[in-house]
């Protein structure tokens, strides 16, 4: 029967309650507060009659019929349709538990049956649908990344770096809180979350931090443009979005003080005053997340039916089923026939027959038949489509890509490139893993979409945006909107190089053409799109008309098309050819911040988000068909990419990356959150780039420069300003240009094209441009840098560029160029001068200093012979001078504010001139006269103005504008460009200068310096460099500065002439970097200066006109404060501070002398007195004070201890006799007698001075706090003046006169006699020697050495302490070619040293002096650690770690062998005996031992293998016949065992000399000593001396006693070995050539032993019988002995102590324990194959780059043989000396970080087990104060600051 419908919609305001009629049934309410009846009958029918199902809802399931198949919903479905692949159920129940099919052999089989390839398995893709194919096992993390908690890898070094990089937060949990905040330097701005950025960008407008930190608290800002709102944090945001109730402002400061609606007219206002669309007001969702949009909706448009309902005519909604049943259920029949063309019911239908007249499947409800649609179809209007397949639509995205209809189907297919998943639907990228590639502001990284995992590809970045790739050259492209760079890497993070430099402002945009190698940007700055070359070549400007803020760009190669967004004041979508052409708008409405977009190139589709509207919304390319995706839950989308079916998205104020299906939008998820700032991003895969035709071809289309794609084909384009001579060739060069500066950069607009782009020139370093000018001779442009201080030029590409004048320069407003002789002149506001100099800026002098007062732009005249300048100062003017300074005349006075930019019109023989006060652009005659206004209205602040043509041009700082008008009119004006910033100076760049013939032309005018031009009748001038005079004649200069200042500045040293009425520096123009020049002194005979540098260490000298720079002194310096040249004796003084030492030494450095050593504590000035042989000197240590010896170190004393605090300068008054310091503490400057007495105040207070000096009647001081020199007079201190300020980093000073006669020389008449050094003390004078060396007796002449004396190696150098004086002064000894130094010894025969280079791999020698290197061994070395020299057989012998070997060679290095390689675990040190034919080493490999062995490796023997840890140092005492070994002493074997010292940090080497042990000490840095007798004594010989090896005594004592070897080399062709009582011959282990014969053996019979020598004449004719009886008694003895001994020694083991040689010591391992590990007992790891000074890769000197950590348990001991037997009586009363030695360690040797290195938490717990472990032992002594992980030498010594920079 026929349904009776029944709907009464009741519209309830205020209730909630709804009440049908009786046979009807109450639907839910809805949101709009409807009520909806439906008839009783269709409750539970299975259609969806109420909309929203709550008709259907809580139903009893449906018993289906025995052929039908029962859905888990309760629907009934034909059981020939359950697993038929298609969702019939609507739930997916009928295909739930099918059959699966059996997977091929390359296939992986899915739990739910489908199969798929092999390859996608565990690919991070859920290609199954129900993720079984990425169960797969955790990845291992490599050791240089972090394992997440969640199991996912991050790079080591994010750890508890502050920023959540894993998923879970796991890298930033449990981190220790002591981190230090990060500091930034003085030149940097710290952000609010610690990052450092330039000082300069901090308040300049731009988000550099991106959390705009650098932009609050700031005064000004750089203003917004029209139409823009300034947020309080600087940003510029659309003026539209002002209380819009949308917080866009970072700051919320849009949203501040709002009183009424500011939402336009397309929009709604929500009641919490945001503004959301119009159109989505009464929509049925809550937009404004109060529900105000959704509130008092009227039902007055046509209601939204349910996706399962049909839309009736008249508005009313049934359910679907109800079409076509027979029933009139709409009530207006439009769901019957005729409107749905049903048709007629038999009354017989049923599905059996013709299906029913259904195209897909048929199902019979309530007796009448309902087609229904496959999976991914939609039933047509008829409600059967009879018509066959053409009629069937698919749905939208249940193919991702294509769809091909078939009879009664369809089929899904994919693009190239891809494969169709199982499903049959979906497509797979065929490749590698896509990899999400996202900028994040401080660095770019890779997220895997599908397991979140997280790489790191570039750090440490200023302020990455935008972002591209080219996937087939692997590169990475990526802009800085804080450095205003593009920049590129190779996708490996390599390689980072510049691409773009210049020109740019907010770079926001980015996309690579793969196709022809493209790249194209935006930028909302300049409002342009640009394309160039992959490298940064051939830039054009691609579109700049009708653009305002454009950002996202996206390219389509393969159709030749450019689309963009632009969120200016009218938003919009447009796109255009790749060549500029074509250009249309394709979507501009609904749009207010379009951000990222991007392009689906398989789905034929462009995706794009709206930060402001909250959507990301899609369309087709050209526009149509757009749509919304996602429009709630975007708080600030910015960048978007997508890939196959998913959608991913950067967003601002989630931090995060999401994803969701690009269809529905649905299935979000977070893909990576807790970013620091997610900017753009792409998915890094081949199939985003994929292949197409190249437009342009092989060979660039033919093109000169740029080929660029169209739609169809291509255009050749030139770089910007270019003109095109051909339609494929641009012009070489540009002939005529308008140059403008734009302080940050300048730029030209070419005059030979037609689009009037600027162009900004590529110069590097730009910082504040001003003034302009230009040379079309040599294509020169110059500029001046207020910021930089400086004058620079280049070419007009940008190439040659290179700083003119960069010196004595505080604000250079005004450049002009004299293009007829070449000069330069300009003005400076900030010094008031006008200065000339040659156009590459030598022969710089000053021309005008007087009566100027802020002087700004400056032009000159060459056909006229005169300059022009403006004057904005007090009274401002326009003056006018010969070129020569000449004529000086006052031309326009009155009626001027600020007279900015001049211009000279040749032709009319006009001035033009721009004031900025009074508004206007005026010209005059060239003498004044004739004054008219040519421009006086619409001029708001005009600057720069020139003249070309019939036109003038002029810049405008307010306008922002560069104009143009006709110049004898003021009309016709147009605007060349606008909205430019900072515009300054203006010139148009030609070839059309007049030409002049001057005097100057020839032969220089005659001038020896400089010509300059001046009017007529003179014509000419010569002129001198600044500080220098003409002579009479008026054409030459004298050859330099008579009486000068000379200063040092840190950084350069600079003089001030005395000569002139005026003071200017010049810098001495020494080619060489000074690093910090401290103190200064001058040679007037030679002209030379002398300085010291404290961060090079040097003290060099120069010609005064930088010419014969030489380095004097090199080595032995830390900090030279004080210095000062006898220029009467020839010698140079200087103080040390950081030595504590004052020196002497000849002008040249040589025959170098401590003078004083003793009692010094930061001794600083010092100041010399020949004529009375007196040295003075300031000490401000502890006891600051001042003192005085003799120049010879004699007669020292104290002339003033109290009341001094920081006595910096010092300065001897000869003609007043008294003393001159400066205080920096006390803030005086105060004068004594030369005595010390009569002290009195001359100034005070001087706020910091630093140097002092005087001439004639002045004294002249540096002031750190002022950065200025002083004068005043030297015996009142009155009347004060600067000499110069602005000098920042002043130092020391001196004043020179150089026509000053010298003083008598002492030592004038040969020397004084002396051999070496004669130094003045007050009553004559004293012959001296260098250091170290002793006077001879007849106090004249030395040796060439000392007699005694230490050598030692230090890594990069050989240095030696005399023993011979008590100073202990270290002397480098100059050998070349030093890199890491190890093991060293020395032959006294031929006066060599020979040493170990491990960085070389080398083994050298050198004379006693240095000279005369070379090579001993060069091949075949790996560690060689140990070395020693046999001076009587001439042999070398030497131990190899790395190859595990002792070797011998002769000491040429022939005959090498190798004598013992078995049985060696890193041997070390070696020590020889010639004189007893022994050779002993130690081995510090797994069991630590000292061995014994002849000389020829036989009778190897141990002699120490007990409680040893590493035995580094060797050393043999000749004369007692001992060993020592760190500090322990034995024997020859090994026996009488004792302690020597208990307290040794980290020895290494040792030696010893007559009482003394001396050994290099790491932890230290120092060389000791302690007396070998009794241990006590211990001194610090040398301190703080980095990377201290090896150490021996050269001394005549030393190296004696002789052998069998010692003549002839015993009769041996090449090695011969002394043994005990014999030697033998032996040959190399490579023959060299020379028959080796080890010569005829004779058997003789010696005692008990047969030993084969070479054959020998032995006197007699036999031995005698006595001899043999003799010999057999001798034997017997000695048998018993022994048996004697061997019984004490068993009888004696019984009841020796448990304890004694049984130390424990904390053995060095990567794994620590809390156990007690015995050094006899555990070997050592093999860590310690690699000696922790083994192997640097560089001369740098610093340790290797692994990180060994080192812990050495090291027991010191001592004795005498001698005293042997007293301490064997009172070893009981001593309580066990072997028992009570002490546990030492030596300190973390801690070298540059590798993978294997222990980590901070290791090290700790190892040190606290040191303690515990060594705190074990029964200790005499206390173990040293230990630290954290610290270099590799040890401690940080404690010093107080050496300058005050430091304090």
């Amino acid at each position: 029967s026929r349904k009776l419908w029944i709907v009464l919609d009741l519209l309830f305001q205020h209730s909630t309650e709804c009440s049908c009629g009786r046979n009807h049934f109450t639907c839910a309410v809805s949101a709009f507060g409807e009520c909806t009846c439906i008839p009783a009958q269709w409750q539970c029918d299975g259609d969806n009659d109420c909309g929203d199902h709550s008709d259907e809802d809580g139903c009893m399931l449906p018993t289906c019929s025995p052929l039908d198949f029962h859905c888990d919903n309760g629907k009934c479905i034909r059981r020939s349709w359950v697993c038929d692949g298609d969702n019939d159920c609507e739930d997916d129940s009928d295909e739930q538990d099918c059959p699966p099919r059996e997977c091929e052999e390359d296939e992986f089989s899915c739990q739910n049956g489908y199969c798929i390839r092999s390859l996608w398995h565990c690919d991070g893709d859920n290609d199954c649908g129900d993720n079984s194919d990425e169960q797969c096992d955790m990845r291992k993390c490599s050791e240089k990344e972090f394992r997440c908690s969640d199991g996912s890898c991050i790079a080591e070094h994010w750890f508890c770096d502050g920023d959540t990089d894993c998923k879970d937060g796991s890298d930033e949990e449990n981190c220790p809180s002591d981190v230090p905040a990060a500091t930034c330097s003085l030149e940097e701005f710290q952000c609010a979350y610690g990052r450092c950025i330039l000082d300069i960008y901090h308040c300049d407008g731009d988000d550099d931090c991106g959390d705009w930190s650098d932009e609050s608290d700031c005064s000004s800002h750089q203003p917004c443009r029209s139409g823009e709102f300034m947020c309080n944090s600087g940003l510029c945001i659309n003026a539209g979005w002002r209380c819009d109730g949308d917080s866009d402002c970072d700051d919320q400061s849009d949203e501040r003080n709002c009183t009424t609606s500011m939402c336009t007219a397309d929009q709604f206002r929500c009641k919490s005053g945001r503004c959301v669309r119009l159109s989505w007001r009464c929509d049925g969702e809550d937009d404004c997340s109060d529900n105000s949009d959704e509130e008092n909706c009227e039902n007055t448009g046509t209601p939204q039916c349910a996706p399962d309902q049909f839309l009736c005519g008249n508005g009313r909604c049934i359910g679907q089923r109800k079409l076509c049943n027979g029933a009139n259920d709409c009530g207006d029949g439009s769901d019957e026939s005729p409107h749905q063309n049903c048709r007629p019911r038999t009354g017989e239908e049923n599905c059996n027959v013709n299906n029913g007249g259904c195209a897909q499947k048929c199902q019979m409800a309530r007796g009448m038949v309902q087609c229904t649609c496959h999976t991914g179809y939609r039933l047509l209007e008829d409600g059967r489509s009879f018509d066959g397949h053409d009629r069937l639509q698919i749905r939208e995205g249940y193919c991702s890509q294509g769809c091909t209809n078939s009879e009664g189907g369809f089929q899904c297919w994919c693009e190239q490139g891809y494969e169709l998943r199982p499903d049959k639907r979906s497509c797979k990228a065929l490749g590698p893993e896509p990899v999400l590639l996202f900028a994040n502001r401080i660095d770019i990284r890779q997220v895997l979409p599908h397991r979140s995992e997280y790489t790191l590809l570039l750090n440490n970045l200023e302020n990455a945006i935008a972002l591209d790739f080219h996937h087939s050259k692997e590169l990475v492209f990526w802009s800085d909107v804080t450095l205003d760079r593009i920049m590129r890497a190779n996708l490996n993070g390599s390689n980072v190089e510049e691409v773009v430099s210049t020109g740019l402002e907010s770079p926001g945009g980015l996309a690579i053409d793969w196709i022809h190698d493209k790249l194209y940007w935006t930028d909302s700055g300049t409002s342009r799109i640009e394309v160039a070359n992959l490298d940064g070549t051939h830039r054009k400007v691609l579109l700049w008309q009708n653009l305002e803020k454009p950002r996202a760009i996206a390219l389509h190669p393969m159709e030749g098309t450019i689309y963009w967004t632009d969120w200016g004041n009218t938003p919009r979508i447009e796109y255009s050819n790749m060549d500029g052409s074509n250009r249309r708008i394709i979507a501009d409405t609904h749009l207010f911040w379009p951000n990222g977009l991007t392009i689906d190139y398989a789905g034929h589709r462009m995706y794009w988000v709206d930060a402001k509207h909250h959507v990301i919304e899609r369309a087709d390319l050209d526009g149509r068909n757009r749509k919304a995706v996602i429009s709630q839950g975007l708080p600030h989308p910015f960048a978007i990419t997508v890939f196959e079916d998913s959608l991913y998205w950067t967003d601002w104020h989630t931090k995060s990356i999401n994803s969701a299906n690009k269809f529905t939008g649905k299935n979000q998820e977070i893909i990576r959150n807790k970013l620091h700032f997610p900017m753009d991003i792409h998915t890094l895969h081949p199939q985003r780039q994929p292949a197409g035709r190249n437009r342009c071809g092989a060979n660039n289309g033919g093109c000169t420069h740029l080929c660029l794609p169209s739609s169809k084909d291509y255009t050749c384009a030139c770089p910007t300003g270019f003109r095109k001579t051909s339609s494929h060739a641009c012009a070489q060069s540009l002939d005529k240009f308008l140059l403008f500066a734009r302080r940050m950069d300048i730029r030209r607009i070419s005059f030979d094209t037609d689009d009037l782009s600027d162009d900004v020139i590529p110069l590097a370093d730009v910082r504040s441009a001003v003034a302009l000018d230009w040379d079309s001779k040599d294509d020169y442009v110059y500029w001046t840098d207020v910021s930089t201080d400086s004058i620079s030029r280049a070419k007009w590409d940008g190439s040659s560029q290179e700083v003119v004048v960069d010196t004595s320069l505080e604000s250079p407003a005004g450049l002009a160029i004299d293009w007829v002789t070449n000069k330069l002149y300009w003005t400076d506001a900030g010094t008031d001068r006008i200065e000339v100099s040659n156009t590459d800026g030598t022969m710089r002098t000053v021309l005008i200093w007087e009566n100027l007062d802020r002087p700004r732009d400056i032009v000159v005249d060459p056909v006229g012979g005169f300059m022009y300048w403006t004057d904005w100062g007090a009274n401002p003017k326009i003056e006018r001078a010969g070129m020569d300074a000449s004529n000086r005349l006052v031309i326009i006075s009155s009626n001027l504010t600020w007279p900015n930019g001049l211009a000279i019109d040749y032709e009319s023989q006009r001035l033009y001139w721009a004031d900025a006060g009074m508004k206007t652009i005026e010209y005059a005659s060239l003498d004044g006269s004739n004054r008219k206004v040519l421009i006086g209205s619409n001029l708001p602040h005009p600057f720069g103005l020139t003249l070309y043509g019939e036109r003038i041009y002029w810049t405008d700082w307010q306008a922002k504008s560069i104009q143009s008008a006709d110049r004898r009119t003021g009309q016709a004006r147009e605007t060349l460009q606008d909205n430019l910033e900072n515009l300054m100076d203006i010139h148009v760049f030609h070839r059309h200068r007049p030409q002049v013939r001057t005097p100057c032309e020839v032969n220089n005018g005659g001038c020896s310096h400089l010509c300059l031009l001046a009017p007529l009748p003179k014509g000419y001038s010569c002129t001198c460099p600044t500080g220098i005079n003409l002579q009479s004649d008026g054409k030459t200069c004298s050859h330099g500065m008579t009486s000068f200042l000379i200063f040092a500045r840190r950084t350069d040293i600079r003089m001030v002439s005395l000569d002139i009425p005026y003071f200017a520096d010049v810098v001495v123009s020494v080619n060489v970097t000074m690093k910090n020049t401290i103190a200064i002194g001058v040679d007037p005979r030679e002209g030379k200066v002398y300085w010291s540098d404290s961060t090079l260490r040097k003290i060099s000298r120069a010609a005064l006109d930088g010419s014969k720079f030489e380095d004097i002194i090199t080595t032995g310096l830390l900090t030279t404060d004080g210095l000062a040249v006898d220029a009467i004796g020839r010698k140079i003084y200087w103080t040390d501070t950081g030595t504590n030492r004052i020196e002497v030494g000849n002008l040249d450095g040589s025959m170098r002398k401590v003078l004083v050593w003793q009692n010094l504590d930061s001794p600083r000035a010092i100041a010399l007195y020949h004529e009375m042989g007196y040295m003075y000197w300031t000490d401000w240590g502890e006891n600051a004070k001042l003192e005085r010896s003799g120049m010879d170190g004699s007669g020292r004393v104290v002339l003033i201890s109290n009341n001094l605090g920081w006595p910096n300068g010092l300065a001897v008054d000869k003609a007043g006799s008294q003393l001159l310091w400066a205080d920096a503490h006390t803030e005086r400057i105060e004068a004594a007698d030369l005595n010390g007495a009569n002290r009195r105040t001359l100034l005070s207070p001087v706020q910091h001075p630093y140097g002092l000096t005087l001439l004639d009647s002045y004294i002249y001081w540096t002031d750190w706090q002022t950065r200025s020199i002083h004068r005043a007079d030297k015996d009142t201190g009155a009347n004060v003046i600067l000499v110069r300020a602005n000098l920042p980093g002043l130092m020391d000073i001196q004043a020179v006169d150089r026509a000053r006669p010298l003083g008598f020389n002492k030592c004038g008449f040969r020397n004084g006699g002396c051999s070496h050094l004669c130094l003045p003390h007050p009553t004559g004078f004293s012959c001296a020697c260098p250091t170290g060396i002793q006077l001879k007796r007849d106090e004249q002449t030395c040796d060439s050495s000392p007699e005694t004396y230490l050598l030692f190696s230090s890594r990069a150098s050989i240095r030696r302490i005399s023993l011979d004086t008590s100073d202990h002064t270290d002397v480098h000894i100059p050998v070349p070619e030093l890199n890491n130094v190890i093991s060293l010894d020395y032959d006294s025969v031929d006066g060599k040293i020979y040493y170990t280079d491990v960085f070389l791999d080398v083994i050298r020698r050198s004379d006693l002096n240095g000279s005369n290197m070379e090579t001993v061994i060069g091949q075949g070395l790996k560690t060689t650690d140990g070395l020693a020299v046999d001076w009587v057989a001439r042999n070398l012998y030497w131990t190899d770690t790395g190859r595990n070997t002792v070797e011998v060679a002769r000491l040429d290095g022939s005959s090498r062998k190798v004598l013992i390689n078995n049985s060696l675990d890193e041997p070390r040190a070696i020590a020889v005996f010639p004189k007893k034919g022994y050779l002993f080493w130690t081995d510090w490999g797994h069991i630590a031992k000292i061995e014994r062995a002849n000389l020829d490796g036989s009778e190897r023997k141990i002699l120490i293998n007990t409680d040893l840890g590493w035995p580094n140092g060797l050393t043999l005492d000749y004369d007692t016949r001992r060993g020592i070994v760190l500090v322990e002493s034995c024997d020859l074997n090994g026996k009488l065992r004792q302690v020597l010292v208990s307290q040794v940090s980290h020895p290494f080497a040792l030696t010893q000399q007559d009482r003394w042990i001396y050994w290099t000490d790491w932890q230290t840095k120092s060389i000791q000593r302690v007396d070998k007798y009794s241990g006590r004594n211990k001194e610090t010989v040398l301190a703080n001396v980095e990377g201290l090896m090896d150490i021996i005594v050269v001394s005549p004592q030393r190296q004696t006693g002789t052998n069998a070897c010692g003549v002839n080399n015993g009769g041996c062709t090449h090695l011969c070995f002394a043994r005990a009582s014999d030697f033998v011959c032996a040959c190399p282990d490579e023959p060299d050539g020379r028959p080796c014969s080890t010569g005829e053996f004779c058997e003789h019979s010696l005692g008990r032993k047969c030993i084969m020598y070479p054959c020998c004449s032995l006197s007699g004719e036999g031995l005698h019988v006595s001899y043999i009886i003799g010999g057999l008694l001798s034997i017997l003895f000695i048998l018993l002995l022994i048996a004697a001994f061997i019984i004490y020694r068993h009888n004696k083991s019984k009841f020796t102590d448990p304890g004694l040689g049984n130390l424990t010591y904390s053995n060095p391992s990567y794994r620590t324990s809390t156990q007690e590990v015995k050094i006899e007992t555990i070997p050592k790891p093999t860590m310690y194959n690699q000696l922790c000074y083994k192997k640097e890769t560089g001369p740098d000197h610093g340790y290797t780059k692994e990180k060994i950590k080192i812990v050495e348990g090291i027991c010191l001991l001592s004795s005498d043989d001698s005293e042997w037997d007293d301490l064997k009586q009172i070893r009981s009363s001593r309580g066990g000396i072997l028992r009570d030695h002490v546990c030492m360690k030596t300190d973390t040797v801690s070298i540059q970080a590798s993978s294997g290195s222990l980590d901070d938490t290791e090290t700790e717990q190892l040190l606290q087990e040191e303690q515990s472990e060594c705190s074990s032992v029964n200790t005499a002594a206390a173990t040293p104060e230990r630290r954290g992980s610290l270099p590799d030498t040890g401690w940080k010594h404690q010093r107080k600051p050496s300058t005050e920079s430091e304090v």
